[in-house]
């Protein structure tokens, strides 16, 4: 190969930005049916749009969940880049499919499809991003990634739902998928460099130890791994729980459609613009720290949101959610990143997807099943404590990593001291011999 390897954001802007637009077609193919499917199965199919929206959110994260898992385990023998080619091939079929679809079960097949698409392309969107920029800004790189993917669901939800009330449910507003699809196939196959020079290159100087047992580390056995992936399944539960939750509670305390439409939309709003900023913060402060407030916040707004009455209370709590959510999003990979071998990390976060986006499924069947034979509080009293019960597996199982990391509460506390500009030294976790630039406190 002719030209240098560099590892970092900057050195590699060109195709981290390429990756970013890419990962926005990929959250695009989401959202195309994410605000119209209930339409659909009502509407056309006669099925209850609560039962749609279940069996939806059961096979696609099923799916997309054991397909990340395989993505992980086959992007070192086959490459990034052409499982991200192949996840492109498999979404063809999928807009045609809801297009012309002569019964529901077609629309599930459709989603199965949309499950492998996103786990084939979500997943190697996110390795070759993170191989891209090296160890000091994955936190940043996996905020831009999240954020191109899940603002592109909410656009492209926007936008399908404004075409299906203009000029009906079918077929116009799945000719946005034919478009995404095209784009994200043509550049992924001309535009997109696969790299495993990047790997190659870390991996000359990483000192992360190899993992014995790649699966059983990830799931469970290394605890800084454990902490992360049992987070990132609770975390998806509970986001599984509001997506199918939130609207029912809303409707039974008496709430307008556009109001429930404001404050469903606050929720993923804030998780997804937030991530701009979480992400950067978790290259500056210990990963740990993130997870555990993070995840501390969104059991406490589910909690308190079984008390709440008035517009105010919901909005307020769908925005702390949102905040809670951001904050350990980006901060799960940048993580797993941190804690392996550049030859283990696809295969680790492969597993850590697999775990996490099965957290859709579980959420949504647990929830149903309390809500059904207890009542809708119940379900989100449970999943609330449950999260509760995750933040506090991080916060005693996990460590920050030393030489580097500043403590949130450290940082905190000396911003409050006049003379806190000379003391950063202090703020690094224990074993550090570095130093934080002073911007860090600035």
């Amino acid at each position: 190969m002719g030209e240098q390897v560099h590892l970092g954001l900057k050195e590699n802007w060109k195709q981290f930005t390429l990756l970013v637009i890419v990962n926005g077609f990929v959250g695009g193919m989401v959202g195309m049916e994410r605000s119209i499917l209930p339409q659909i199965a009502e509407k056309e199919f006669a099925i209850a749009a609560k039962t749609a929206i279940l069996s939806f959110i059961i096979v696609f994260g099923i799916v997309k969940a054991i397909t990340n898992y395989y993505t992980g385990t086959l992007a070192n023998k086959f490459g990034r880049k052409n499982l991200l080619v192949a996840g492109w091939i498999i979404g063809i079929p999928i807009p045609f499919m809801l297009m012309f679809a002569p019964s529901w079960s077609w629309v599930i097949a459709a989603n199965v499809l949309l499950g492998i698409n996103q786990g084939l392309t979500w997943s190697s969107t996110v390795v070759m991003k993170i191989d891209l920029v090296g160890e000091k800004q994955r936190g940043f790189a996996m905020g831009l990634n999240e954020f191109a993917g899940y603002i592109s669901v909410a656009l492209v939800a926007f936008l399908t739902g404004w075409i299906a009330s203009e000029y009906g449910i079918r077929p116009y507003p799945f000719y946005t998928g034919i478009v995404l699809v095209v784009l994200g196939l043509l550049s992924s196959i001309f535009l997109v460099k696969d790299t495993k020079h990047h790997v190659a290159k870390e991996t000359a100087t990483n000192t992360v130890p190899r993992l014995k047992n790649i699966f059983w580390d990830t799931t469970w056995k290394n605890k800084n791994l454990g902490s992360v992936t049992q987070a990132g399944l609770i975390n998806n539960l509970n986001d599984g729980m509001a997506w199918g939750i939130f609207p029912i509670l809303l409707a039974t305390k008496g709430f307008t459609i556009g109001q429930i439409g404001i404050v469903t939309a606050i929720y993923p709003a804030v998780w997804g613009i937030g991530q701009l900023f979480t992400g950067k913060m978790a290259d500056k402060f210990c990963k740990k720290d993130m997870l555990y407030i993070g995840m501390l916040l969104q059991a406490i707004a589910l909690v308190v949101l079984v008390w709440a009455n008035t517009m105010a209370h919901f909005v307020v709590l769908s925005s702390v959610l949102g905040w809670g959510t951001a904050m350990v999003y980006p901060t799960f990979l940048a993580t797993v990143a941190e804690n392996t071998n550049p030859q283990d990390r696809a295969k680790s976060i492969g597993i850590f997807r697999l775990w996490r986006d099965l957290g859709y499924a579980i959420g949504a069947i647990l929830t149903g099943i309390i809500a059904d034979v207890i009542s809708i509080n119940a379900a989100i009293l449970f999943i609330g404590l449950l999260t509760l019960v995750s933040a506090m597996v991080i916060r005693y199982r996990m460590r920050c990593k030393t030489g580097g990391a500043l403590k949130i509460w450290d940082w905190i506390m000396n911003k409050r001291k006049p003379n806190a500009g000379t003391e950063h030294t202090s703020l690094l976790c224990a074993g550090s011999a570095s130093t934080i630039d002073q911007e860090i406190i600035a």
